[in-house]
């Protein structure tokens, strides 16, 4: 079988392979769609703190399982599955107090360890996840980004009837707003510079679609929500602007939930954080609930992800996929790679 392989930033290479045998506790998944996210981005460019080459990538995944090991009773040859891309050591104090998602030795798939980028990928049956029979694989292969946007709206404990600010309307900031929609926000609104992303979250429904280089955010706040501003703001860029824009607009006492990856230090008014009692709330990946959660929206319709499905490329062309990426920037925001 064929395993992709990144020897060197921007260098991808396909190595042809053995199909690994199973150990009792495995499935082998054939793998049929793989998702580009921000991350993978960051190690195509040498920018991944926390990976080393050569990494073979895809943490975004669905497939079929081909076969099962001779202890697994729980998932069977055919069905449609996702994989939950967490390797953690069970022995450390977030893993023994119900945290693993935060493990002090987290190895993710794709990064610190062997991602399913080839044809076939054999993993821990406790990893897979059995998707709806009538889900498409590119549905299937985003429910790892919507299981990260439903932990972090979960952050914020009941929504019901929440004014939510979203800053960012990237992926993960449309699925973040569909999110909070569809746990009871009574309205959300999202903010980008890119026209083009705000369209398609105009597209999938979020109330407010705010332009701050057009536009007064802090005007179009009270605007839509009135002077008692949002009741919960989420962070989805990691950029010092950003942060700093959702203290300064923080009604006092509410919370700031931070999903956005900071790739440089940022200096934020801790001032304010401290004299109007604000709470920065920050949040990780997600557990295997945040993914049971995230199928149910997407099989109810309560999250839209065609709109956010942008181009899909074959497996061979995986450097395709990344040149496209860097040269439509801001026009792109899901791309699938089709394994099979």
């Amino acid at each position: 079988m064929k395993q992709e392989v990144m020897t060197a930033p921007g260098k991808i290479e396909f190595h042809d392979i053995p199909i690994p045998e199973l150990k009792q506790n495995d499935v082998l998944v054939k793998i049929m769609r793989i998702g580009v996210c921000g991350s993978d981005i960051h190690v195509y460019h040498g920018k991944h703190p926390y990976t080393d080459y050569p990494v073979t990538q895809g943490h975004e995944v669905s497939g079929k399982i081909e076969n099962i090991g001779l202890n697994v009773k729980n998932l069977k040859p055919g069905d449609k599955v996702t994989i939950q891309p967490q390797v953690v050591c069970n022995k450390c104090y977030p893993c023994t107090h119900g945290k693993y998602h935060i493990c002090d030795d987290l190895k993710v798939m794709g990064f610190q360890t062997t991602g399913a980028g080839s044809e076939f990928f054999a993993v821990d049956s406790e990893k897979v996840i059995k998707l709806p029979d009538d889900m498409t694989y590119e549905q299937g292969a985003m429910i790892e980004p919507c299981a990260v946007a439903v932990h972090a709206v979960s952050r914020g404990g009941d929504i019901t009837g929440f004014n939510v600010l979203v800053l960012g309307a990237g992926p993960i900031g449309n699925l973040v707003g569909q999110t909070a929609k569809a746990l009871g926000a009574k309205a959300v609104m999202i903010t980008d510079l890119s026209d083009f992303r705000l369209g398609i979250a105009k597209e999938v429904g979020i109330d407010f679609t705010i332009n701050p280089t057009k536009q007064d955010l802090s005007e179009e706040i009270v605007k839509a929500f009135g002077s008692d501003k949002a009741d919960l703001i989420i962070e989805c860029v990691g950029a010092n602007e950003t942060i700093d824009t959702a203290i300064e607009n923080a009604r006092k006492g509410s919370d700031i939930i931070v999903v956005g990856v900071f790739g440089n230090k940022p200096a934020v008014n801790l001032g304010f954080v401290q004299d109007r009692e604000l709470r920065l709330i920050g949040t990780l990946m997600y557990q295997t609930d945040d993914y049971i959660k995230a199928i149910e929206l997407v099989d109810a319709k309560k999250i839209t992800l065609k709109s956010l499905m942008t181009i899909h490329f074959p497996f061979e062309d995986y450097s395709k996929a990344y040149k496209f990426i860097d040269d439509k920037k801001d026009k792109v925001m899901k791309v699938l790679i089709d394994v099979n």
